[in-house]
């Protein structure tokens, strides 16, 4: 019987790979120089291996390679004339320089970014709102030391902080920095790059009083919550009213952020909001420069702080982030800035499709189909149906009219 009596389209893979120009692939190896001195396995060709792994959710480079193998018949669809060696691709991921699978995801970004916007906004403030926060991923081996406390031998494991700034309409990274887990988190969110009228929210671990005087002078927003140890004076009370006080709002007061001990202390003028979570029965105090939105929208405009507590949870849960495929820096950064590539990847699939799905359910149907040859979207808009068209015409055979 004929295969393209049984099959229609490419595998589901070829058909995702397709969103990736493999010119702005070929660019940014010229450009690092990444293809110097590899004859077969380019940095085209570790991408889509690499893509592999994530989509398989492979622990090890057998599991990659193996499976690579038994489907060579369909590499060519994939853009690969062969399946790398364990010993190539385990070099590839150790010489490689990652900054090249940076590269290609800023850029891939770039050219989707237009079209990852959630069309369901409420408010216009949510539009300008960026969130920035960080995870730290632990690694069992001792590479980029000191995650977490000490154990009782007196060991850390390694671990590595990935930084994170998201425009919150998208729900994807737009600026990322990765470091080892002890370093820490202020450095970051100096020289980050804002639009005026942008509102930007972080947790307290991101204290800057030189960021924060000159964001103030940029005419951006920030708010984030107020450290136990914070020194402030106060400057004036402003009057909160019930509508205010029923939602939640304490307190609303002028303050001047810094202490006066010496010179050199920059001081910052903010705004103090004294917030009661009702469901949690909790107290929090948020810090602010925005002098014109109501007390209670500025506790909101924290809370949408989870939105990228919860991107770190789609990637650790979604994505082989628990082993790496080696025990190099390098291959670490590449297996991480991978997944977010195919974390992309599935975001922009999701935007165009009629069905809605989960992250979850979405990753899971793809990694189960990776390799069969079915029209990508008709299946995900309605899997059942397509598959039963599929069987139909596998047992009908080729028709002579």
């Amino acid at each position: 019987m004929n295969k393209s009596a049984n099959f229609t389209g490419q595998p589901i893979f070829s058909q995702v790979l397709k969103l990736i120009d493999p010119s702005l692939v070929n660019r940014s190896a010229r450009k690092l120089g990444t293809d110097r001195y590899y004859k077969k396995f380019t940095t085209y060709n570790h991408l889509v291996t690499m893509l592999y792994t994530i989509f398989h959710k492979c622990s090890s480079i057998r599991e990659v390679v193996t499976g690579m193998q038994v489907c060579s018949q369909r590499l060519n669809h994939l853009g690969l004339n062969y399946s790398p060696r364990r010993s190539t691709f385990s070099e590839g991921n150790t010489k490689r320089n990652s900054r090249v699978f940076e590269s290609i995801y800023l850029q891939l970004y770039k050219q989707y970014r237009g079209i990852l916007p959630d069309s369901r906004l409420k408010t216009r403030w949510f539009s300008k709102l960026y969130i920035v926060d960080s995870t730290t991923i632990s690694l069992f081996k001792e590479i980029l030391k000191n995650a977490g406390t000490r154990s009782l031998s007196g060991k850390r494991k390694g671990g590595i902080k990935v930084h994170a700034l998201i425009k919150a309409t998208e729900d994807v990274p737009q600026v990322i920095k990765m470091t080892a887990a002890a370093k820490h988190d202020t450095p970051f969110i100096k020289g980050l790059k804002l639009a005026k009228g942008s509102i930007i929210v972080f947790d307290k671990g991101y204290l800057n009083h030189n960021q924060f005087d000159l964001w103030t002078k940029e005419k951006i927003s920030w708010v984030t919550r107020r450290r136990a140890s914070a020194v402030y004076d106060l400057k004036e009370e402003n009057t909160v009213s019930v509508n205010q006080k029923s939602k939640g709002v304490i307190s609303d007061q002028n303050i001047v952020l810094g202490h006066t001990s010496h010179n050199d202390v920059t001081r910052v003028e903010a705004r103090l909001v004294r917030y009661l979570d009702k469901k949690n029965n909790k107290i929090f105090e948020f810090i602010t420069n925005n002098k014109t939105l109501a007390p209670a929208t500025i506790a909101l405009i924290y809370k949408h702080r989870w939105q990228i507590e919860t991107l770190f949870k789609r990637l650790k849960q979604n994505y082989p982030l628990e082993y790496f495929l080696g025990e190099s820096e390098n291959a670490i950064r590449i297996q991480i800035w991978c997944a977010l590539i195919a974390d992309l990847l599935i975001k922009i699939i999701q935007s165009k499709l009629k069905r809605k799905w989960s992250t979850a359910n979405l990753n899971s149907m793809i990694r189960i189909h990776l390799m069969t040859y079915i029209k990508l979207y008709e299946f995900l808009n309605n899997p059942e149906k397509s598959l039963i068209n599929e069987k139909d015409k596998m047992y009908r055979g080729p028709t002579l009219f």
